[in-house]
């Protein structure tokens, strides 16, 4: 009988790694630039995470569909160790002498410059919004999990999902108007809706919906 592909990854077949990172690594990449805001963190967000999946490779069910949740949550996380080794940092930073600053002259960004202003704009609204909050609307708003996908994501009640985005919904009508689509009963936010009812996805491709 022919392993499934849970099987082969929870084996450590590289062959099936490799095309699970084919498969997810832009899910996983738009991700992780919506909770971080910052392509270049992104990156590094989207290796440590498939890292961080081979390191846990033994720990996924057997049985199962997409393992793109597990990936997400695994991504989550790693944005959140990310933001905090990124703070410690920035305080080492801010305490030595100040450099003499000099021009940028990086070049290659304008094709990413709407995109991030639109980020940044959405991001500036999520930053009333606790980060558990932030958590899951990036995953049930943005990502399009429902709620018991995004509790397994994030190892938490189908409750708490439920409550946290309920919150989030009406700290964001209350505060930034951003648009997000009301509650409605509907047990899987972020599908079913006109595209002009969500919060647009930077980058948005077909692995997204897999």
């Amino acid at each position: 009988m022919e392993m499934s592909v849970r099987a082969r990854i929870r084996a450590g077949d590289p062959d099936t790694f490799g095309s699970l990172f084919d498969d997810y690594a832009r899910a996983v990449y738009n991700h992780a630039f919506r909770l971080t805001g910052d392509w270049s963190t992104a990156e590094d967000v989207l290796s440590l995470t498939f890292l961080e999946a081979w390191r846990l490779r033994e720990t996924v069910d057997p049985d199962g569909g997409s393992l793109r949740p597990w990936l997400l949550g695994i991504a989550t996380n790693t944005a959140r160790n990310t933001r905090r080794a990124a703070r410690r940092h920035e305080a080492a930073v801010s305490r030595l002498p100040r450099a003499e600053a000099l021009p940028d002259f990086a070049e290659g960004l304008v094709s990413r410059i709407d995109d991030a202003a639109q980020v940044a704009a959405l991001r500036a609204a999520l930053s009333l919004l606790r980060r558990p909050e932030r958590e899951v609307v990036a995953l049930c708003v943005w990502s399009g999990l429902d709620y018991a996908t995004a509790a397994q994501a994030l190892g938490i009640p189908v409750g708490t999902v439920r409550s946290r985005l309920s919150r989030a919904r009406k700290k964001l009508h209350k505060y930034a108007g951003t648009g997000l689509p009301a509650e409605n009963g509907n047990s899987h936010p972020g599908r079913g809706q006109a595209e002009g009812d969500r919060i647009p996805a930077v980058r948005r491709t077909q692995e997204e919906t897999r």
